[in-house]
This record gives C-alpha cells, sequence and structure tokens, in this order.
C-alpha cells in the first residue's frame, strides 16, 4: 500500500473505534479541581514492587487483547508479523486510543513491543522468531534494554562489557546501568563487545539475555524522588547461547542503530502524563494569590510558549512519521523542549511555594510539588541527555561543524589511553 487510500484508512478508523468501545470506556474528560484527588505531579511513578507487578498485568492483558485483534504491530511488515500498514495507521491508531481509558503504557512495555520485538523480528533467525517475536510483540514475555554504562551513556559505542566466544556460548562480563525495569523483565536485551581490535562501532554484538540467568545479578537504584525505576544490572560469566546472539557478530551497532528506528513507528499508548504542567501552575499561582504578580506572569507566560512549541514540535514529527517520512532531528528538538520546560516549570513552582517546598504543611497541591522538581533532573537523562540533543541539533539542523573525534582508533588502543 505505497500511497494512503484516505477511505481505507476512516474505514479502518471506525473498526479501530468500534473495538475499542468493546473493551473500555470512553475517556472522561478530565476537569481539575483545587483540592480534589491526586495532584499527579510525579515525573517518574512511585509504587511499590507489588503495585507495578499488578499495573504492568493489567497493561500486558490489554496489549494481548489489542495484538489478537491485529492492532498490536501495525507498521511492521506482514513477512516480520505485523499488519504491514503505512505509519499513518499507527498514528490513527494512537489517536483513537486517546479517547478510550485504556491502560497506559509504560517503558518496559515500549521496549518489549516497540523496540525489541521489532528488532527480533527483523534481524532474528527463523528460530528466533517463532520463539520470541510474538511472544515480545504480544507482551508474553518482557525484556529490558541493557545499552547504557557507567562509562558509556551518550557515547554508546564506547560501551565495554564484553563478550567471549567459547564453544556454542558467549561468556559475559561487565555492567549495565540505568536498566529500566529490569526487575520485571524475562530477558535482556544487550549490546557487548565482541572484537576490542576494531574501531568502537564496528565490534559490538547484540543478544538476548535470561535476567534470570547464572551470572546475572539486578540491584535497583533507589531515585531521589522516591521511585527504584532504574537498576544497575553486572553479568559475572554470565553463558548466553550463541542461539540468542541476534544478527551477526560484530553487526550490533546496525542492530542497535535500527532498533532504535523502531521507537518511532510503535504504535504504543505511552501518553502518560509526566509531572506538573502550565496549567497547574495558574492554579498554584492564583490559590497562592500572585497569579497578578508581573514576575510570577512572566515565567507563567514563558512556561506556556514553551509548552505550546513542544506540542506543535510533537505534531510536525507525527505528520512526518504519519507520511512515512522520517523526523530526522526534529526528535532532538521535542526531547530538549520537554526536558528542559519540565525544569523550568520546577523552578517555577519552588520560587512561588518557597519553604512550602521542603516542608510539609498538609496544605494540598503544594509540598506534592517536590515529586516533580525532584523527578526533572532524571528526564534531561533518560532517553538521549540534554547535551547529546543540543549536538544533533547544532551539526544536523544549525549546520555547524562536527565536535573533533578522536576515537577512530581500535577499540583496544582506546581504552588504554
Amino acid at each position: 500500500m505505497s500511497e494512503i487510500d484516505h477511505d481505507h484508512l476512516e474505514s479502518w478508523r471506525a473498526e479501530v473505534r468500534s473495538w475499542l468501545a468493546g473493551i473500555a470506556a470512553p475517556r472522561d474528560e478530565e476537569v481539575f479541581v483545587w483540592g480534589e484527588g491526586d495532584p499527579r505531579l510525579q515525573i517518574f511513578l512511585s509504587m511499590s514492587h507489588d503495585e507495578e507487578v499488578a499495573y504492568l498485568e493489567r497493561v500486558r492483558a490489554y496489549r494481548q487483547a489489542r495484538y489478537d485483534a491485529g492492532y498490536g504491530a501495525i507498521a511492521l511488515p506482514q513477512e516480520f508479523g505485523g499488519a504491514g500498514l503505512p505509519s499513518v495507521y499507527a498514528v490513527a491508531f494512537a489517536d483513537e486510543e486517546r479517547e478510550f481509558a485504556v491502560p497506559p503504557s509504560s517503558e518496559i512495555i515500549s521496549v518489549t513491543t516497540g523496540l525489541v520485538g521489532a528488532a527480533v523480528s527483523v534481524f532474528g533467525t527463523p528460530e528466533q522468531r517463532e520463539r520470541f517475536a510474538r511472544a515480545f510483540l504480544r507482551t508474553d514475555l518482557l525484556c529490558c534494554q541493557l545499552f547504557s554504562e557507567p562509562g558509556a551513556g551518550s557515547d554508546l559505542a564506547g560501551l565495554s562489557t564484553k563478550a567471549v566466544r567459547d564453544g556454542d556460548d558467549w561468556v559475559v562480563t561487565g555492567q549495565k546501568i540505568w536498566s529500566s525495569n529490569a526487575q520485571f523483565s524475562d530477558y535482556g536485551f544487550l549490546l557487548a563487545r565482541t572484537d576490542p581490535d576494531v574501531v568502537k562501532q564496528a565490534g559490538i554484538t547484540a543478544f538476548l539475555v535470561p535476567m534470570d540467568a547464572p551470572g546475572v545479578e539486578i540491584r535497583p537504584i533507589r531515585q531521589m524522588s522516591g521511585p527504584a525505576t532504574f537498576n544497575e544490572v553486572f553479568f559475572d560469566g554470565a553463558r548466553i547461547p550463541d542461539a540468542l546472539r541476534i544478527g551477526d557478530v560484530d553487526a550490533g551497532w546496525k542492530v542497535a542503530q535500527a532498533t532504535l528506528g523502531f521507537e518511532r513507528q510503535s504504535s504504543g499508548s505511552g501518553h502518560r502524563r509526566k509531572g506538573g504542567t502550565a496549567d497547574d501552575l495558574v492554579a498554584l499561582a492564583q490559590h497562592l494569590g500572585l497569579s497578578s504578580d508581573p514576575v510570577v506572569r512572566q515565567q507563567l507566560a514563558d512556561v506556556y510558549v514553551r509548552t505550546r512549541l513542544h506540542a506543535a514540535m510533537i505534531a510536525r514529527v507525527a505528520r512526518a512519521t504519519a507520511s512515512g517520512d522520517k523526523p530526522g532531528p526534529a526528535g532532538s528538538l521535542g526531547k530538549l523542549l520537554a526536558s528542559d520546560n519540565l525544569v523550568r516549570i520546577g523552578d517555577c513552582a519552588a520560587s512561588m511555594l518557597g519553604s512550602a517546598m521542603v516542608a510539609d504543611t498538609g496544605e494540598w497541591g503544594q509540598f506534592a510539588w517536590t515529586d516533580h522538581v525532584l523527578g526533572a533532573p532524571g528526564y534531561r537523562l533518560a532517553g538521549g541527555t540534554d547535551e547529546i540533543q543540543r549536538n544533533i541539533i547544532a551539526e544536523r539542523v544549525l549546520g555547524l561543524p562536527a565536535e573533533h573525534r578522536a576515537d577512530r582508533a581500535p577499540f583496544s588502543q582506546l581504552a588504554k589511553s
């Protein structure tokens, strides 16, 4: 289907609405009333282990029903287990889905279905596709991402976790960090160095690793905002069968780049509110009697304008995706706008609240802003740091000269320097 048949798209939309109406109630329009309900100012959800298990079970039940109805991998080619429809159909599904009270997605669900499931479908062997692709796309199995390391976050190609071939197995030693929801995962999608004597991008291989395998240790990281969403994962001689290698040996960088590209085509919910908003700030200013203060009004206007700019950028990326184009550096602009505005929103709230930010007076909707302020810095790191986004924008949007690269030698030489 090279050209969009708009009549078919509209009839397909009607089918989607009918299916959603059969499994979920329409989403109620949210009416904000000061002093009522949860202020919902958390950027990273704070749940106990049991609460998060129950939450994931609700999301998985919905995603399994959705996959069985034919809406689980809309833009993935049919030969890889998807519906083979243009990306505009995935965007249309997300638009319709927002109108119904379905369980919102989470990081591990998005990674499992939108990234790992698609990667196994495209790069996996027939046996791997049979064993894993449907299980990931349907969320029968959950998979975390084992990419970042203490010394290789923004510069992912500099990773040093190594995998050494030993007969039909690979022996893995090293450490990964910031692995979201690793404690709930059945498998991890691992990048490891398999050849240190070539340039750093060339000697990486991708694997699936069972998270309960001997030699794999998961340590949750308690965030300053309360939850333990992220984890450290240690590999101490963990053995991975070669049958769990995804793609060719030393071709992991290609697999990783394609996998991250699948994210824009994933048709998940993923529209969970993150922290406080411009409207929340206006309500707070009105409650505190500061809405006429010229300095506060300037801060509110600044946040509002940036919120509208971010919404416009999201719409632009959605249009590009729907037309089949790659969003390109617009995604970096959107990410940078979002993380920067979260910090600005927190700063504005803190300037209005003063000591109420650090001492709970019992006033509704005041001390709760600490959840936002403590969570905002983490969003500047998640999904690519602000610094990396600025580099992408500088080089690919503004056409500025690229930074000097001193890492073109074989990785083993770089590691010694």
